[in-house]
């Protein structure tokens, strides 16, 4: 089942566009292992966070993902730009009303 994997990161004052810069450099690594989706985004509001939404083919592609080269490596480069401050949600994704969500195993609580 699709899992998400929603997060905030807190960045160094002045390096918010930076990381954007680095966090938004093409993977085709990332696609190949099963990540669905992997949207960036900022708001002017919270100069020094970057939002980061992430949908995989599920848990196991992007826990496969962390042992990636090319994902170490990228976690190595944005270290020094983070504070420390994350936060975020992960969750397996019950449906959607832009697909079929036929396709989607529904949990027991909703049929």
């Amino acid at each position: 089942m699709t899992f998400a994997n929603v997060g905030s990161l807190g960045v160094v004052a002045g390096k918010r566009d930076e990381l954007v810069r680095h966090l938004t450099r093409r993977s085709d690594a990332l696609a190949d292992v099963g990540c669905l989706a992997y949207e960036v985004g900022v708001n002017d509001e919270q100069p020094d966070t970057v939002f980061v939404v992430e949908l995989w083919r599920d848990q196991a592609a992007h826990r496969a993902s962390l042992s990636l080269p090319e994902v170490q490596e990228a976690i190595a480069v944005a270290r020094p730009l983070l504070t420390g401050d994350l936060g975020g949600v992960q969750f397996t994704v019950a449906g959607s009303p832009l697909r079929d969500t036929s396709l989607v195993e529904r949990p027991e609580s909703s049929r």
